[in-house]
């Protein structure tokens, strides 16, 4: 039997995926969780095999509760309706086994379930075209400390605030953001910060 956890912040959806799994003879719902908060705290409680988790949910995010569980022994699948680069590449990080649309059929999601189990790792096609295609513009192009200057940007903090935060000197975190609107190609602090936000590279969405 194939234990498993839903992590889904729309009540109606997280019913009715519980109970169209629950229709399958190998598998059992053993929890269901409203935020990443809650699935985090089942998983380490109930040690399921598999974790179905949105990413947008209050609280704590997919993302940021799969991160959280990496190395777990649980398998998480991400199933989203955004098929966005950004959390893609994040998911992939984070060791997820499975990311899947919202819009595809249960049946498919009930096949990737038993995939996964049996070792696979299950990706949307969409995903993997647009995360492997010539035009894509898949990775991150800041680097981890950039990306933390533009996350404290992003939060309104001023440059002295990021220097006094970051031990760097005003002039140096200048540089750098001056560095980030390069990479970004943006015409200011706040198109900079939009863009990270809709690209998915921001922690804080």
């Amino acid at each position: 039997m194939i234990r498993i956890v839903l992590a889904e912040d729309q009540g109606m959806l997280l019913g009715a995926l519980g109970s169209l799994l629950g229709l399958e003879e190998d598998m059992e719902v053993v929890g269901q969780a409203r935020n990443g908060e809650e699935a985090v705290q089942l998983v380490q409680q109930l040690e399921p095999d598999v974790c179905i988790m949105d990413i947008e949910m209050p609280v704590k995010t997919g993302l940021d509760a799969a991160e959280e569980l990496k190395g777990n022994a649980c398998k998480i699948i991400i199933l989203t309706t955004f098929a966005r680069t950004g959390y893609f590449e994040r998911a992939r990080k984070a060791g997820v086994r499975g990311y899947l649309l919202k819009d595809s059929p249960i049946e498919e999601l009930v096949s990737s379930i038993r995939a996964i189990m049996a070792g696979r790792r299950i990706y949307a096609p969409e995903l993997v075209d647009i995360a492997f295609g010539e035009d894509a513009e898949i990775c991150n192009p800041l680097t981890e400390r950039e990306a933390e200057v533009l996350e404290h940007l992003a939060d309104g903090r001023t440059t002295k605030q990021i220097a006094a935060l970051l031990h760097l000197t005003p002039g140096t975190v200048r540089n750098y953001i001056s560095i980030i609107l390069d990479k970004m190609s943006a015409g200011s602090r706040i198109e900079a910060v939009k863009r990270f936000k809709e690209n998915g590279w921001s922690r804080n969405h």
